[in-house]
């Protein structure tokens, strides 16, 4: 088996408050390779994007990473202080977030933003990192990069923008690109175009790929492998058709019953009655317990960790052996 760029083991995030403390990710583990798009996948809340933000350093106060280990090509990453996360941030960690328009400033020119974060980066001076900012933007779709390199944000579409925001991902050739909700605001054209260059900087980089969405659809064409998350726990993770087509955890089966099929007649959509509990109201046990139609004793009083599911992994009793 190919050796994990990105390991996450026992990850717990924590929020300190003064009614006391709340757990956001929970005991929370697993390993990305090299060229492998892992997506991230669950309803709001389930805490996808925090696990994004605990990798690449930039957990909001009073947020912290309370324990376990996050390795980048075997370094261990989490314990290191801001000033060293920040060196690798950018350089060996590219973040992509889902409005782009929080990504780019709006008073400097692309070119100017591009050839910055070159600068700091990499070796090269002025001129050099401008030609390799004008290389950026053709290797992400820009037409004429040359020229648009002159233009401020607000010139670009929003699907551009979005590709500028990857093109700034890439400056330092990361080894890790952490993508949080990237085709969220774009139309569904767009949004192929983005999924097919995601795939293919994994593909020819051999970098490691965290995608981060609630849209099973962009999984589907994009990921190799997905985890589902439920309330800050790994529900499910396994090879995505399998996941997709022949889920094994009661919530993973619900999420897909709820996705609408090309040629079904049906006039309301299955649901997965109730709601993710809050941080200070996860159940003991399973936290999806209260949800779930196949529950029995042990889901009340117990918690599952991931265990063999057929080609997947559940954290679910169904399949304690």
């Amino acid at each position: 088996m190919t050796e994990s760029l990105l390991s996450v083991r026992n990850l717990r995030v924590e929020f300190p408050t003064r009614r006391g403390t709340l757990v956001a990710v929970d005991d929370l583990s697993f390993d990305i390779a090299p060229g492998e798009v892992l997506g991230v996948v669950g309803e709001s809340g389930a805490g996808k994007s925090l696990t994004g933000m605990a990798i690449i350093g930039l957990l909001e106060p009073p947020g912290r990473i309370a324990a376990g280990e996050i390795r980048l090509e075997g370094e261990r990453i989490d314990n290191l202080s801001p000033e060293a996360m920040r060196r690798i941030r950018g350089k060996r960690i590219g973040a992509i977030f889902q409005d782009p328009l929080t990504s780019l400033n709006p008073l400097f020119t692309i070119g100017e933003q591009l050839v910055e974060t070159i600068l700091v980066h990499l070796d090269l001076n002025e001129a050099q990192a401008r030609d390799r900012a004008v290389e950026l933007l053709a290797e992400v779709g820009i037409p004429a990069p040359e020229i648009r390199i002159d233009n401020y944000p607000h010139h670009f579409s929003g699907g551009m923008r979005q590709r500028v925001v990857i093109a700034l991902a890439l400056c330092a050739r990361p080894r890790l690109i952490v993508a949080d909700e990237p085709t969220t605001a774009l139309d569904v054209s767009i949004q192929a175009q983005i999924i097919e260059l995601l795939r293919k900087l994994a593909r020819e980089n051999g970098a490691a790929v965290m995608l981060i969405t609630h849209d099973m659809g962009v999984i589907a064409e994009t990921a190799d492998r997905v985890a589902v998350m439920y309330a800050g726990r790994l529900a499910e993770i396994g090879p995505v058709k399998d996941v997709i087509h022949a889920p094994q955890h009661p919530y993973t089966s619900g999420l897909m019953r709820s996705i609408p099929k090309l040629g079904e007649g049906r006039e309301t959509l299955a649901q997965i009655d109730g709601a993710m509990p809050r941080l200070n109201a996860i159940p003991p046990g399973c936290a999806f317990n209260p949800r779930c139609l196949k529950r029995f004793d042990r889901c009340m009083h117990d918690r599952p960790s991931p265990m063999p599911a057929g080609a997947t992994e559940a954290a679910c009793w169904l399949y304690a052996r």
